[in-house]
C-alpha cells in the first residue's frame, strides 16, 4: 500500500493539466475542467483515454483509478438528472460510486501549444505553424498574446502529392483508413490541420490559402464544397486523429508525476472498422 506522501493532490493534477492545455482556449460550446469530483482528493493511479465508453468505465473500476482524464466530456451537454435509464447517466453513476474523477480539456486541448493540432502539424514536419483561427484578444488578451489559437496551418517543404502525403498521415497517426477528397497527384504544399470533426475549418482554410484539410471526419456536403473550393481533404478517422495524443499525455504525466501510476486505456478502441475496400 502507497503511503499518503506518494499520492498525488487531484487540484496539483488538475492545474497541471490546465497549465498544458488552458481552459481558456476551449470553444464556448465546450464543457472543460473537473466534471466530476472532488479537486481535493488525492489520487494514485490515473487513466487516459479519448472517450469515456462502458469498456473504459469497466476498465478504471477494475484497476482502481481514481480519475480519468479524457480528451471527450462526459458529460457534454448539460444534465437534469442522473438515472440508470440513459447510457450517460449510468456511466456516471458506476463512476461517482467507485471515487472515479473526470478531468477533460477537448478544444483546449486541440488548440493548446503542446495540443493535438500542433503535435500533428509537427509529425507532418510542417514549417511555420501558425493557428488558423487566433484566440479573440479581447476575451482572452494573454493567450492572444502568445500566438495560440485553433487548428494549424503551414507549408510542407516536401510538397508531397496528394496520394504520399494521405499515406504519410496514416502512418504518423497509425490509422487504418485513410479517406481523400482531391486529385492523386495535387500537390500538398499548404496544409491545415483540425482533429477530430474539423470541417467547420474548411472556410477558414481556403481563406488562409490553403490546399489541403487534415481532420478526422467531414459531412458528405463539406467534402463537396471542399471539391467545389479546391481544397483536398485527408480524413484520417475521427479516433485516429486524437487518440495518440492521450497516449503522448499519460507518458507526459509520468514524467511530472513518477509517483503517480498512470497509463493510456487499454479497453478503448476505434468503434469504426473497414470491412473491405474495392479500390477504384
Amino acid at each position: 500500500m502507497s503511503s499518503k506522501r506518494d499520492r498525488v493532490s487531484l487540484q496539483l493534477l488538475t492545474d497541471t493539466l490546465a497549465r498544458l492545455a488552458p481552459l481558456g482556449l476551449a470553444e464556448s460550446w465546450d464543457n472543460v475542467g473537473l466534471l466530476v469530483g472532488s479537486r481535493y482528493g488525492h489520487i494514485e493511479r490515473a487513466m487516459t483515454c479519448l472517450t469515456v465508453t462502458a469498456a473504459v468505465v469497466a476498465e478504471a473500476i477494475e484497476r482502481d483509478a481514481q480519475l480519468i482524464i479524457s480528451h471527450h466530456p462526459l458529460p457534454f451537454k448539460p444534465l437534469t438528472k442522473i438515472t440508470s435509464d440513459t447510457i450517460t447517466g449510468q456511466l456516471l453513476l458506476d463512476l461517482i460510486s467507485n471515487n472515479v474523477a473526470i478531468y477533460s480539456a477537448h478544444t483546449a486541448m486541440d488548440s493548446a501549444a503542446e495540443g493535438i493540432n500542433q503535435h500533428i502539424a509537427e509529425r507532418l514536419q510542417l514549417e511555420s505553424i501558425q493557428p488558423l483561427s487566433v484566440i479573440d484578444a479581447n476575451a482572452q488578451p494573454k493567450l492572444a498574446a502568445m500566438g495560440l489559437g485553433s487548428g494549424r496551418f503551414g507549408t510542407n517543404p516536401r510538397s508531397h502529392s496528394l496520394t504520399l502525403f494521405a499515406d504519410e498521415i496514416g502512418s504518423c497517426l497509425n490509422a487504418n483508413c485513410i479517406r481523400v477528397v482531391g486529385l492523386p497527384q495535387t500537390a500538398t504544399q499548404r496544409v491545415a490541420i483540425a482533429c477530430g470533426s474539423g470541417g467547420s475549418f474548411l472556410n477558414t482554410a481556403h481563406r488562409l490559402g490553403c490546399d489541403t484539410l487534415v481532420t478526422g471526419e467531414a459531412t458528405f456536403h463539406t467534402c463537396l464544397e471542399a471539391e467545389a473550393l479546391g481544397i483536398s481533404l485527408v480524413l484520417t478517422g475521427h479516433y485516429a486523429s486524437e487518440r495518440f495524443a492521450m497516449e503522448w499525455l499519460a507518458d507526459r504525466l509520468s514524467e511530472d508525476f513518477p509517483h503517480l501510476e498512470i497509463w493510456p486505456s487499454q479497453n478503448e478502441k476505434d468503434p469504426i472498422w473497414t470491412a473491405f475496400s474495392r479500390g477504384g
